[in-house]
């Protein structure tokens, strides 16, 4: 069998990548296939436990311009405010919707609603399913690619995008390096109900132990994004509901009265990864399979996001055939700055905000009050917060 672009991996990058093709895809006649090892679920079913992903104000215009936005905001709880405080200091800074001239300044949605939304809006005439399945090997052709699948099947496509995650098997089987850098850390993620109404604040937390995130969701929930080292997450992760919640309200303080319930914990270790080769001829390597962020800057999910409505652009604005390299390397070329800018800003973020060093800690204490005081210095940081500070506003 033969496809124009063979996309490993169906979850929201790709799924998204699909939908910012389908349109131009087929009008041209091309054929899309993606591929995923777990099926898509049959239908959205609300669950307290349900993760989630904080997005943008940029990411809400892509979605916008792709016909999505719509239905995705069903269930989309905004971000009014983000409260930024390092804990047992005096100095905050405080983000608003209002102050920015925006609805919001992000919105944070579950992924299972974020990908049912997705999958539900496919043309099935352009975009083909392969799932439950699974890529066991990817070998280059003079034009193009075969994908041998776990089934024994094979596949050719003109371009393979490469977007099967941070731990992509395929992208170490075509031999494309990474640089790793571990923080030490691992992310301990859940969600909470506090006794207060959240109002839509966001609450970043930086403590001698790691930062932590609370971000709003729907029904009043609270996601948790709780950093800390590693043993320590393995340790807090085997607390009962009642230890658990009592180091978390002494971390996290008050300010939405007393943590009531928190579902289930999951660990995830932590590093800045970054593939050492983004294209080859016929070949992109997209998603967290091209660079993996710190989540406690809500950046990592947004940047892909960013990337791939770039390549969407320009494969459609190219009349060379898919898979040109020329075409590629323009592609990543114009996306270099706001990768770039986007992981050093998250990394910065996350070692000054990670540190218990006197020297940092104070200083990260009177970086926190300028914020706050000086409004070019707070706008910038409220735009590289939503995803503006780069080519999306257009």
């Amino acid at each position: 069998m033969r496809v124009n672009i063979a996309i490993i991996g169906g979850g929201l990058v790709g799924a998204s990548l699909a939908l910012a093709l389908q349109a131009e895809a087929k009008a041209r006649d091309w054929q899309i296939s993606l591929i995923e090892p777990f099926a898509p679920g049959a239908g959205y079913q609300p669950s307290y436990d349900a993760r989630s992903t904080a997005l943008s104000y940029g990411s809400r215009q892509i979605y916008q311009r792709l016909g999505l936005w719509s239905r995705i905001a069903e269930r989309a709880e905004p971000i009014q405010q983000i409260h930024v405080s390092d804990r047992g200091r005096f100095a905050a800074a405080r983000l608003s919707a209002r102050e920015e001239g925006v609805p919001a300044l992000g919105y944070v949605v579950e992924n299972a609603w974020l990908g049912q939304c997705l999958w539900q809006a496919l043309d099935q005439q352009v975009v083909s399913w392969r799932s439950p399945a699974e890529v066991t090997r990817l070998e280059a052709l003079p034009a193009g690619y075969q994908l041998t699948l776990n089934d024994e099947s094979s596949l050719q496509c003109e371009l393979a995008i490469l977007a099967d995650g941070g731990r992509s098997g395929l992208r170490e089987q075509l031999g494309i390096g990474v640089t790793h850098t571990p923080y030490g850390q691992s992310a301990l993620i859940a969600n909470v109900s506090p006794q207060d109404a959240h109002r839509g604040q966001a609450f970043e937390r930086f403590t001698a132990d790691g930062p932590m995130a609370l971000l709003p969701l729907a029904d009043n929930r609270c996601a948790l994004v709780w950093t800390r080292a590693a043993a320590d997450a393995e340790r807090l992760l085997r607390l009962d509901e009642g230890r658990f919640l009592d180091e978390l309200q002494q971390a996290f303080g008050y300010r939405l009265g007393a943590l009531r319930q928190v579902g289930a914990r999951h660990l995830y270790p932590l590093a800045l990864v970054e593939a050492q080769e983004q294209v080859r001829p016929h070949l992109v390597v997209l998603g967290n399979a091209a660079h993996s962020l710190h989540p406690i800057a809500g950046q990592g999910y947004n940047l892909s996001l960013r990337d791939t409505l770039a390549l969407a652009e320009s494969l459609l604005a190219s009349n060379a055939p898919l898979g040109d390299f020329a075409t590629l390397q323009g592609y990543l070329q114009r996306q270099q700055g706001d990768q770039q800018l986007t992981v050093g800003f998250s990394d910065q973020v996350t070692r000054l905000f990670s540190s218990n060093q006197a020297l940092l800690s104070a200083g990260r204490n009177l970086g926190l009050l300028g914020l706050d005081l000086l409004p070019p210095a707070k706008r910038w940081f409220a735009r590289q917060a939503m995803g503006l500070g780069t080519r999306t506003e257009r």
